[in-house]
């Protein structure tokens, strides 16, 4: 029997959950091969995020009020939540998943709560351990809003943060400033959550990356994945490069691929209902001195815009939001990256927004707003996807998750083996008596 220093993983995708699920795996002791599409990890929606480690966004968007501003906004091309009304049958089962999760929206908060919570320690404690440098800014993270409306369901939400484990207080207006004092405009009122933090994605998966190569990670860039097949104890990958076609045999897969999971589990015999809802995001150049003493360092969250911010080092500034339901649409449009940069101006009007960098991604959303972590329907093919806006967030415990579940497979895996060699052991011998 093949211990599992011998157990062969392939991962298909190398964004933040394929490179945390890499590096966990690997740790463990597996041999481990990470198949990404692009030249490089994390450079699809693991490439320019809000770069915000945010339990404090923890609330899941099955609220009710979701479905209000989704319909109101749905012919506004500039609204924070946007949804192309051209129906698809994959939009209208993921709306109505969406909306039977509406009585979950409680719970499901919580849970997502201690997770972004737990994932903490993983994640920082492996970026000290490989050394790296991801812009890491624990300054906490500031949700400001404009009206008592907002404001008083922030508190509602408090609650329910809370009840998952995370502290957060209420700030007035003027300890909003004194946390804060670049930011403009008038406020009601706002919540501080003091052990929230940033830092650039980006930097992070490369910096793992590197790390999984040094834990002897087969890392295969540049190639695509055609096709897959599992008969529950081996697993086949079709892939296609540069370099040709080849065909991986493990003993186990793990999906973290983003929205192209959904066309993956179809091949695996499992239903995937994720749903690529697009995100905006602007890098701002800080140029000059002035810019970069305007810029804020604390992290921000305006509620009414669903804009997020985060200071990346001394000379940027990242400005990232926004929903759209347009399907596997990458398109940077205009109309989408223009209230970005109004907003910069308007907030923080010392900061020159000459030089911006526009960038859309693709988040993974499950109906109700939690991953899918996992075995699936074959015992050896896993799941670690799905985790919308809050893939960074999540990415660390979900992998350690991951961990648990493929080592409970392997372990069964040798316990049937085990039984069936006993059970061979136990059988009478038998002897054929030759005639003579």
């Amino acid at each position: 029997m093949q211990n599992q220093l011998q157990k062969h993983i392939a991962i298909i995708g190398g964004g933040i959950t394929g490179v945390t699920s890499a590096y966990t795996l690997a740790k463990a002791g597996y041999r481990v091969t990470l198949i990404e599409k692009n030249r490089y990890a994390g450079m699809e929606t693991s490439y320019a995020n809000g770069g915000q480690l945010s339990a404090s966004n923890a609330e899941v968007w099955t609220h009710p009020s979701t479905l209000i501003k989704g319909l109101k906004w749905m012919f506004t091309k500039d609204a924070p939540l946007l949804m192309n009304p051209t129906p698809t049958w994959h939009k209208i089962s993921w709306m109505a998943q969406f909306v039977a999760a509406i009585p979950k929206y409680r719970d499901n908060t919580i849970a997502t709560t201690r997770l972004a919570i737990a994932a903490r320690q993983h994640l920082f404690s492996w970026a000290e351990a490989e050394g790296i440098d991801f812009n890491h800014e624990r300054k906490g993270i500031l949700h400001i809003y404009r009206n008592k409306a907002g404001f008083e369901h922030a508190g509602e939400v408090s609650k329910l943060l809370a009840a998952g484990g995370l502290e957060r207080r209420a700030v007035t207006p003027e300890e909003m400033r004194a946390i804060e004092p670049t930011l403009q405009g008038s406020y009601y009122g706002g919540y501080f959550t003091e052990s929230d933090s940033t830092g650039d994605i980006h930097k992070y998966t490369h910096g793992l990356a590197q790390a999984c190569a040094r834990l002897g990670v087969r890392t295969l860039c540049g190639t695509s994945v055609e096709r897959t097949h599992s008969n529950g104890k081996t697993a086949l990958v079709h892939m296609h490069s540069a370099h040709g076609d080849e065909t991986l045999i493990c003993d186990a897969v793990v999906v973290c691929a983003g929205v192209q999971g959904r066309a993956l589990a179809a091949q695996l015999g499992d239903r995937l209902n994720i749903y690529p809802v697009k995100g905006y995001s602007i890098t701002v150049d800080l140029e000059d001195q002035a810019s970069q003493q305007a810029a804020p360092m604390v992290s921000l969250l305006d509620d009414e815009t669903k804009l997020v911010t985060s200071r990346l080092g001394q000379d940027r500034f990242r400005v990232a939001g926004t929903a759209e339901f347009n399907g596997i649409n990458r398109d940077i449009r205009a109309e989408r990256i223009s209230p970005l940069v109004d907003w910069v101006n308007q907030c923080f009007p010392g900061v020159n927004t000459r030089r911006v960098e526009p960038w859309a991604g693709l988040r993974p959303m499950m109906p109700n707003m939690l991953p899918r972590v996992g075995p699936g329907r074959h015992a050896n093919v896993f799941y670690n996807t799905g985790h919308g806006h809050l893939g960074w967030t999540l990415s660390a415990i979900t992998a350690h998750q991951l961990v648990g579940h493929v080592q409970a497979h392997f372990a069964q895996a040798f316990k049937s083996y085990t039984l069936l060699e006993l059970g061979k052991a136990m059988k009478p011998e038998t002897h054929t008596r030759q005639e003579a």
